[in-house]
């Protein structure tokens, strides 16, 4: 664990003492970029970054979930026909190539400003990965077991759960360790429209500290939001691993 975690951590504060000096030395206006210690200081001095980190971490987890629970049914619906994936699936792709700023003032108008919005903003943002992933653990399962499955009258619903859930179970996980990351960035773009200064998160103190340019407040912000990100996906990473290290080859051996 020490060997994985050392190299990455001195480069971080080779990184950071670099920086430091540099902006330092160079003078370089705080509004420009300003020097790690100012940007440490900026979590301390500003005690709104912790309730907009909180804010914002309800929405990612509310997007996710719904990301990750619509995007298994959805999958599972398109799975149980070719005429019904050939007529849908084009739809599910709609959603990973719609701008979320686009129509971020649709889903205010539609669901009023706060929590919901910006939740349903991570929610089109991060369910692609869910669908596309699910359905294909989905159509890969062996068709032999499928056809022992058949012999032994086995119903749709026990296929389903005894089958070919468990083999698109690491597909499964892979989408969705993708769309953690993808719910976080999608309930920041949805701040940027459909949050509210009464119960701020990071994406409203981003767009603030950038109009009265203070960039200190701007990289904290963006720190915890990545940090947000990070801590979701190894919460999903942690539960796949848990779930497959048993059986599955990609995740024996791994610590």
């Amino acid at each position: 664990m020490t060997k994985k975690i050392l190299p990455p951590l001195v480069a971080l504060v080779v990184l950071l003492a670099l920086w430091e000096v540099l902006v330092r030395a160079l003078a370089v206006p705080a509004f420009l970029l300003p020097p790690p210690s100012a940007i440490a200081a900026a979590f301390g001095s500003d005690a709104g970054l912790g309730r907009a980190l909180l804010t914002t971490a309800g929405a990612a987890l509310v997007g996710f979930g719904l990301a990750a629970t619509l995007g298994v049914l959805a999958a599972i619906a398109l799975a149980s026909s070719r005429w019904v994936e050939r007529a849908l699936y084009p739809y599910t792709v709609f959603l990973q190539t719609v701008p979320i700023v686009a129509i971020a003032p649709l889903l205010v108008i539609w669901f009023g400003p706060g929590l919901r919005a910006v939740a349903v903003a991570a929610l089109i943002v991060a369910v692609f990965p869910v669908i596309a992933n699910t359905l294909a653990g989905l159509r890969s399962v062996d068709p032999a077991l499928r056809d022992l499955f058949r012999l032994y009258g086995a119903s749709r619903f026990r296929t389903l759960y005894k089958l070919e859930l468990p083999a698109a179970l690491p597909q499964l996980v892979t989408g969705l360790r993708v769309a953690s990351g993808l719910a976080v960035i999608g309930t920041i773009v949805g701040e940027f429209v459909a949050g509210f200064s009464d119960d701020a998160g990071l994406g409203i103190v981003i767009l603030s500290a950038y109009r009265q340019l203070k960039t200190d407040v701007l990289f904290a912000a963006v720190v915890l939001a990545a940090l947000l990100g990070l801590a979701l996906f190894a919460a999903v990473d942690l539960a796949g691993h848990r779930l497959l290290r048993r059986w599955h080859p990609s995740e024996k051996g791994a610590p």
